[in-house]
């Protein structure tokens, strides 16, 4: 065999390397991976997708979630036929979708990667974050956000008690249309610290104390339904105040130069992340491990203004990959933003939605 059969320095032939090629193609997969579609998707692209097939030769294709996941995810395991690999899904229906067997339980210490010291997922991801079936990728907030140019330069609201102040901040105000989030606010604002506020939502007194301190601002709200509403209508000045998802009023502040600004007082943060349907663990245990360890988690805030949902990953968030601007402080888990924020209890919402959405369409209708 001549000496150019051989990559100098290795004793290796370029045939090994052509067969190791080979095999590898043959190893490189098709994920078929559910998520929201948009801007998010958009950053779940750049920051996984994309330096994951790189690394591994997959091909990864997208699919947008035209209807209800966790429809979609029962009606293909019906048929028989789950041709999804792994889908993006909120912690309230991975519960549901667990209890039904249709997703596969998680190991986390197991299958996830350790943080840069050490740390295992356990103790790395947000305290509560990690059900049996569930990955948590990103935070994300509901926050109430105000016009700046509304109010006096000295005198800017900046906590949930001054949302419901109309005496000292006037102008109106725009909610969405559904109990979650409002009760919660309207207690803060009322005086009952953050961590309380669902014990006392279980109560009879603490639902009516809720909808007693509504009732002051009842006559301010213009009620929202979709969540473009509220950015425009504080943008026109037809409200000062407005509550939102923290991404789109970052988005209207950044990418459209509004002047809003967040009041992060009394967050109530939602997680977001993977499920994987039953039988398909082994086909993206390496992609999951990849697309959710501390710096991958980190990297998806240069796209888009959610927090990782991994504590070693905070100290690793930089620069808006478009505009060059520090995107900590517009992280809901950024250490001032986080101190009063209310982690929403998705089994306090499961067992008393129904109830509550009634009593809120009836006391919108007095």
């Amino acid at each position: 065999m001549s000496k150019s059969s051989f990559i100098k320095g290795t004793g290796i032939t370029v045939a090994t390397v052509s067969a190791l090629a080979v095999a590898v193609s043959a190893q490189a997969q098709t994920l078929n991976i559910v998520s929201w579609g948009g801007a998010y998707s958009e950053s779940q692209q750049k920051a996984y997708h994309e330096p994951w097939m790189k690394k591994s030769g997959d091909d990864i294709v997208n699919i947008d979630r035209s209807s209800n996941a966790l429809a979609g995810l029962r009606a293909q395991t019906q048929a028989g036929n789950v041709t999804w690999d792994l889908v993006d899904m909120l912690p309230a229906d991975a519960l549901i979708a667990c209890a039904e067997g249709l997703i596969e339980p998680i190991d986390h210490d197991a299958l996830l990667a350790k943080s840069p010291d050490g740390t295992p997922p356990s103790e790395d991801f947000i305290e509560g974050s990690l059900d049996e079936c569930f990955i948590p990728q990103i935070v994300y907030s509901n926050i109430v956000a105000f016009n700046t140019e509304m109010f006096p330069e000295d005198k800017q609201p900046s906590t949930i008690a001054d949302v419901f102040d109309v005496e000292n901040f006037p102008g109106k105000r725009t909610l969405m249309r559904k109990p979650i989030n409002n009760l919660e606010w309207a207690l803060v604002a009322d005086g009952v610290a953050p961590e309380d506020v669902y014990d006392v939502l279980e109560t009879e007194e603490g639902i009516q104390r809720a909808f007693a301190k509504l009732d002051t601002i009842k006559d301010q709200v213009i009620w929202w339904e979709e969540g473009a509403q509220p950015p425009q209508l504080l943008a026109d000045q037809e409200v000062a105040f407005g509550s939102a998802y923290n991404g789109r009023i970052f988005n209207a502040m950044v990418n459209e130069d509004q002047p809003f600004e967040i009041i992060w007082d009394g967050q109530v943060f939602e997680l977001d992340g993977w499920v994987v349907p039953t039988g398909k663990l082994d086909k993206v245990e390496d992609y999951l491990y990849y697309a959710t360890d501390t710096q991958r988690l980190a990297d998806q805030a240069k796209y888009i203004s959610y927090g990782p949902a991994r504590k070693s990953s905070a100290e690793m968030v930089s620069t808006h990959a478009e505009t060059g601007i520090d995107m900590k402080p517009h992280m809901p888990t950024y250490g001032p933003n986080f101190e009063t924020a209310i982690p929403k209890n998705n089994e306090f919402w499961a067992d008393h939605n129904d109830e509550l959405t009634q009593r809120f369409d009836a006391w919108l209708a007095q």
